[in-house]
């Protein structure tokens, strides 16, 4: 393992998908979402197969154990990758990636309800505190603080809480995959469903993009595609709970974007917000962590080797 390299990479895809995310705010106001979306899985093939073929694992990642599981999952994202999309178009950058990331809070009640795993007082706790949390960035949206309502800053907030949810919802069914399919049998065949799904909103009011656009279109698939494979990476690198709390440096890229490229300045919300939900969710990290480390305790107790810890 080199945990500094893969800290390294895993805070360079967030820049980079922050990058992606700020093409499909630019090219989302003249292109249907449907359209966006088919794009960001489509054109996210040709380095996701680069990426598998250089690790010597494309005959492997096309063996698949439970089809209708990837295709599950790759319906679950696409909802919340439509409902992101959206969502980008009708709020600022920083706020809208603040509220996605209460995603590892849902995604704790969704592991009781239909993994069954054990959720005890400590992590509902946590997921009440961040819902508390993302209630706040909301809240200007709302009509509930400084910022004045607006049908689209409406919509805009509660498409990303259904995003969120389907985050969550996408997380769940892949730590359910991971027991039976390859990492890179999953990254797959979610580009390739997730192409085939979002064509399907072709009759739907697809547009033909100028030459700008159309390169906006491919650069958000290559470079979403690139983002994942550095992130893939980062875990080749360092164990998950090393490398997750760097996740929410992403929103510092995301306000840094948002101000540079759209003059989005953060609101009082954002920030206090923000800080609970980041708060929230570095807890639930470290509480699975430590859950984990439990575990692994109780087995080599069980098989009579002594704890590494």
């Amino acid at each position: 393992m080199r945990p500094v390299l893969g800290v390294l990479l895993k805070i360079a895809s967030g820049l980079v998908l922050t990058g992606m995310v700020m093409l499909v705010k630019i090219v989302g106001a003249r292109i249907p979402i449907g359209e966006v979306v088919f794009a960001r899985t489509f054109f996210s093939l040709f380095p996701i197969l680069a990426m598998i073929a250089i690790r010597g694992e494309l005959g492997s990642a096309l063996r698949l154990h439970r089809p209708k599981l990837h295709v599950a999952r790759a319906a679950v994202g696409l909802v919340a990758m439509a409902s992101w999309f959206g969502a980008l178009t009708m709020m600022p950058l920083p706020d809208a990636t603040a509220i996605s990331y209460s995603a590892p809070l849902y995604s704790v009640a969704f592991a009781a309800l239909f993994l069954g795993e054990t959720v005890r007082a400590y992590r509902w706790g946590a997921v009440f505190v961040g819902f508390v949390g993302m209630l706040v960035i909301m809240s200007p949206h709302l009509g509930l603080g400084s910022v004045t309502e607006t049908a689209e800053a409406r919509t805009g907030a509660l498409l990303c809480l259904v995003a969120a949810v389907g985050m969550a919802g996408a997380m769940t069914l892949v730590r359910k995959m991971t027991e039976t399919e390859k990492t890179a049998s999953i990254v797959l065949f979610f580009a390739l469903v997730g192409s085939v799904l979002s064509l399907a909103t072709l009759p739907f009011g697809w547009v033909w993009p100028s030459p700008y656009d159309a390169f906006l279109l491919v650069m958000t698939g290559l470079v979403g595609g690139f983002g994942q494979f550095l992130l893939t990476q980062s875990y080749r690198y360092a164990d998950a709970s090393t490398i997750a709390p760097f996740d929410y440096i992403q929103l510092i890229w995301a306000m840094m974007v948002g101000w540079a490229v759209f003059g989005e300045v953060p609101t009082l919300a954002f920030y206090i917000g923000g800080a609970i939900v980041a708060a929230s969710g570095l807890f639930v990290i470290y509480r699975e962590h430590r859950l984990g480390l439990d575990r692994d305790r109780t087995r080599q107790r069980r098989a009579g080797t002594p704890a590494k810890y």
